[in-house]
């Protein structure tokens, strides 16, 4: 599935995980509000909702009632262990085939890094 067929709510939340990953969201710190994320992405709110529940039910994240969703703590290493395995079990082995397909030996990617 390219990333662009896939749920709306899903490429947001990857890019917000990849956020928390790279300390753009750092551990117990806010999110942003659904509503300026979603006005940002030009998003709709219940989209952008969606996607934050996820990670509320994924433990990455705690709602303080009227306050807002703090990253927390452990959630980067979660996420980066989480993509980590997604990458190496989906990603992959479907790189790994096109490259051979192709002809590409590994050492071609790193000469042109």
């Amino acid at each position: 599935m390219t990333q662009q067929s896939r749920p709306v709510y899903l490429r947001l939340r990857d890019q917000i995980a990849a956020a928390i990953i790279e300390g753009e969201y750092p551990e117990g710190e806010m999110l942003p509000s659904v509503r300026a994320f979603a006005a940002e992405q030009g998003a709709n709110p219940l989209t952008v909702a969606k996607a934050y529940q996820q990670f509320q039910a994924d433990g990455l994240v705690e709602v303080q009632r009227g306050v807002g969703m703090y990253v927390v703590a452990g959630a980067a290493e979660r996420l980066r262990r989480a993509e980590r395995e997604h990458f190496l079990a989906e990603e992959w082995p479907e790189l790994r085939a096109r490259m051979a397909r192709l002809g590409i030996e590994p050492a071609d990617l790193f000469e042109r890094g």
